[in-house]
């Protein structure tokens, strides 16, 4: 069974039907789930954190910077907000400039699809890739759908079937393969935005409890919550640094991101000096981390047998707390992939592949990687949203 088709594109996630809300007719879109956007379902707890207010260059990584610049001030996070209220679901702003739904992220894929449905756009769940080519002007793609064969020739294609991470999704480095098929570099790939473990589980007498922190690694730094857990170290603020993160490296983890605890100790030494050192710093941390915390800290005796010169140096060593995971929890858990295709063969205005007419790389799969908290939602609806600008300029 063949058919010609203006576009083709591989992925129903959030790019890929972004892209297609605006790529104009005779699109198709085929993903191999039996159902459209699954990262956007699960996520924020199946609210979908769907873009940040503070969304802007400076919180995405990749080997260019200034990649990301283009799209991201055509298609910011008001025109996305907007489209949100146009479609009547409603937000709210969580921490740092999360915006979530108020109720399902359901609401968020029925938006999209209703807006592919606006553009006349097809979509073919249950169908998988099963070859490729391209004669030099049109591509032409063998489709296994629900076990029928279909070649479907379309003048543009779309790559947005994201990143490796979560694979029990069906993620797949199938947009670094595609890319290299047709001559294109991929940067290397990590996991990102994912756990850290330590090969003793030293932390699992403290799995559940979490602090507010400030953590950094490499050139990342971040005030958000870490969460002690049976393999090692999660929470947000751990999530933001495993992107900066290498292998080898130590992590800082300021367990006085305020900066209040030395004074704050020093005025309780004045008026209960009885109290226990133990007892007083378990007023400003969880009760459980002081204990564990206590035989390295040395935490003996009352706070009227503490001088400034000892309280000082403990409260140093809690804001410099170094520890050096083993690893990450990999792609299983990761919830982006950091790098992928290289941006210096794609436009930043069209993401169009410099030597390959029609070719597009849109979302995860391509080398720009965003903080936590709705940022790669933002890239997913700036980059599809500009390939699907440009191929509708183009009919």
């Amino acid at each position: 069974m063949g058919e010609t088709r203006e576009t083709l594109i591989l992925g129903a996630g959030a790019a890929g039907m972004f892209c297609a809300a605006n790529a104009g007719p005779g699109t198709l879109v085929i993903d191999h789930a039996r159902a459209p956007g699954e990262k956007i379902r699960i996520s924020g707890g199946g609210r979908c954190n769907f873009t940040n207010l503070h969304a802007g260059p400076e919180s995405f990584l990749s080997g260019n910077p200034h990649f990301c610049k283009s799209a991201l001030a055509r298609y910011t996070q008001w025109d996305f907000v907007d489209m949100v209220d146009r479609h009547r679901i409603a937000w709210h702003e969580n921490t740092l400039g999360q915006l979530f739904c108020d109720g399902s992220s359901r609401e968020i894929i029925a938006m999209l699809q209703g807006e592919m449905d606006r553009a006349g756009a097809e979509l073919w769940l249950s169908t998988t890739l099963a070859d490729l080519g391209h004669d030099g002007t049109r591509f032409t793609a063998t489709l296994d759908r629900a076990g029928t064969r279909h070649t479907v020739t379309a003048r543009n294609l779309v790559v947005a079937t994201g990143g490796k991470s979560i694979p029990k999704m069906g993620a797949t480095g199938l947009a670094h393969d595609i890319a290299r098929r047709f001559g294109l570099s991929v940067t290397d790939t990590r996991a990102a935005l994912v756990p850290f473990t330590f090969s003793d589980k030293r932390f699992a007498p403290l799995a559940g409890v979490s602090v507010p922190v400030r953590a950094q690694a490499g050139a990342g730094s971040f005030d958000e919550a870490m969460l002690f857990t049976h393999r090692g170290l999660s929470g947000p603020a751990m999530l933001q640094v495993s992107s900066y993160w290498r292998e080898g490296d130590a992590i800082a983890v300021n367990l006085d991101p305020a900066g209040s605890l030395l004074d704050d100790l020093r005025g309780q030494r004045a008026r209960a000096g009885r109290v226990k050192l133990a007892t007083a710093l378990a007023r400003h941390l969880p009760a459980r981390l002081v204990e564990f915390l206590g035989p390295e800290l040395r935490l003996a005796g009352n706070l009227a047998d503490q001088g400034d010169a000892a309280l000082t140096r403990l409260c140093e060593q809690l804001s410099n707390w170094r520890l050096t995971p083993a690893g990450t929890e990999g792609y299983r858990t990761a919830e982006v992939t950091l790098g992928g295709v290289d941006t210096a063969g794609l436009s930043s205005k069209t993401m169009q592949a410099r030597a390959v007419p029609g070719l597009h790389f849109i979302g995860e799969g391509v080398d720009v990687t965003g903080w936590l908290g709705g940022y790669n939602f933002q890239w997913a609806w700036s980059s599809g949203w500009a390939a699907g600008q440009a191929i509708a300029a183009r009919h």
